[in-house]
């Protein structure tokens, strides 16, 4: 995915944007980067690969030699950026965050359109904010633009553009991914994490309404366009993607993971199915939360029969090869002897994806003396790839461990019984339950309910996106 920071201000504001872009590593693993304008030297721009390294050691050298009252970096999942471009609207930097599934056509239109080219990738792709900022400048101003691109793209974008005098923010029109402007007494930020700009000073100013777009100076905050309230924001990023003490739409992350939790086990002593286990335990790190709201409902105790060792590999997914993001997951695990041998165990998972990672988990906790290990997912049966975040790598939903299974039973026509497989209480999602059970070797396994998820979020079903579990928008 990625994520983005922002500062404009009365003061340099360089190492604002470096600690605050770092703070958001945790969104992505390819590139970082930032760009600052300064009167006497302009526009100044750095980008590094962070597939190898964090972002915090290949930018320590350079913001000693950048300077400037306005900043803004990024982490990102895709392309090199942020870019630089020159247009009828000036000099300014783009950086965006989400997904364009139709860039190839949109690419073929603009270059049919406009007898041009553009500099392609080795890979033969285009650069999105490189895309994105050909086709803002065919309008008559920035906002206008911003309006044109964000019309044409089927997927998800929101953008930051730094001009020689000021930061304009435009959140996606859908609202999926989050931007929150803080307030410091010299200036003004934006950011995807709402914590990234808490240990720089800053307070909350307020949070951008879906499709809004703001300009950003040192004095303050003004609205370019006005936002709206049809809003579809990434449930998911309760679930996983966000940092523990983030801050979406006035729900915290760590807050709703140990809710969420705490009504799984409500629902598993309502119905008579809470197993008798020894201890209750979090597959690090998104995990841990949910799994600690299960043992406070449930009265079980919490341990932590693994240690997850980060120093080296912060991430579980990095590197970007899949065998090599396997065996790292692996390396990660070390066990606490005392807290397995002939122990059973229940564990809470932040999602079930393709499968693998848990299946070796499930490995590693049997070789290591377990007696019974039991799954709790903190999250509906994944059946569609993200179509919006590209949080998942899946190439194809055949990928999904679930939708396996249902095309393995039903064939081609499996699409129309998701509804029944991702519920427990019919026969289709007992045998779905069964045979993840049985391909991981677990004792017994069960999801949490959509109707549980939206609960522990606590905003309105229609306020979020469920695609990745229902097929809805």
């Amino acid at each position: 995915m990625g994520g983005f920071f922002g500062f404009a201000s009365k003061t340099d504001v360089i190492r604002d944007v470096f600690f605050g872009t770092d703070y958001h590593s945790h969104l992505g693993t390819k590139r970082g980067g930032m760009v600052a304008y300064d009167p006497e030297r302009g526009f100044q721009r750095s980008i590094h690969s962070i597939e190898n390294s964090p972002f915090r050691t290949k930018f320590e050298k350079d913001i000693e030699d950048m300077k400037g009252r306005i900043c803004i970096g990024c982490i990102s999942d895709t392309d090199p950026q942020p870019i630089l471009m020159r247009s009828k609207h000036g000099v300014y930097a783009v950086c965006s965050i989400g997904i364009i599934n139709n860039d190839e056509e949109l690419r073929n239109d603009y270059i049919n359109s406009n007898s041009t080219s553009f500099e392609v990738m080795s890979s033969g792709k285009v650069n999105w904010s490189a895309l994105i900022g050909a086709f803002i400048a065919q309008k008559d101003t920035l906002v206008d633009g911003i309006r044109f691109v964000q019309s044409l793209i089927d997927g998800t974008m929101s953008l930051l553009i730094m001009t020689p005098d000021g930061i304009i923010a435009a959140r996606d029109a859908k609202g999926r991914l989050p931007i929150i402007i803080g307030k410091r007494d010299d200036g003004y930020c934006c950011s995807f994490e709402s914590f990234a700009f808490q240990k720089l000073g800053c307070t909350t100013y307020r949070e951008l309404l879906p499709g809004e777009i703001v300009k950003i100076t040192a004095d303050g905050v003004e609205v370019l366009s006005e936002g709206h309230t049809d809003m579809n924001i990434c449930t998911f990023l309760w679930t996983y993607y966000g940092y523990p003490n983030s801050v979406y739409e006035g729900v915290t992350v760590e807050t709703m993971r140990t809710r969420n939790g705490e009504i799984m086990a409500e629902t598993e002593i309502k119905n008579g199915t809470l197993p008798d286990v020894d201890f209750v335990c979090g597959i690090p790190d998104s995990g841990v939360p949910h799994a600690i709201g299960y043992s406070n409902r449930s009265h079980i105790p919490f341990a932590r029969p693994f240690i997850k060792y980060t120093p080296t590999w912060p991430r579980s997914f990095m590197p970007q090869n899949q065998s090599i993001r396997n065996q790292v997951a692996k390396m990660k695990l070390i066990p606490v002897h005392e807290l397995i041998e002939g122990k059973r165990l229940l564990f809470v998972d932040d999602s079930i994806v393709r499968g693998t990672q848990m299946r070796e988990t499930v490995e590693f906790l049997y070789e290591n003396g377990a007696k019974e290990v039991h799954m709790r997912s903190a999250c509906p049966p994944i059946m569609y790839g993200c179509r919006y975040l590209n949080f998942s790598r899946s190439t194809s939903e055949m990928d999904l461990i679930a939708r396996q299974i249902i095309f393995e039973k039903e064939g081609e026509n499996g699409s129309e019984y998701i509804g029944e497989y991702s519920r427990s209480d019919t026969e289709r999602g007992k045998y779905l339950r069964q045979e993840i059970c049985r391909r991981l070797k677990l004792t017994s396994l069960d999801f949490q309910s959509l109707e549980g998820t939206v609960k522990a979020v606590g905003l309105p079903e229609e306020k979020l996106c469920t695609y990745c579990w229902n097929g809805k928008k």
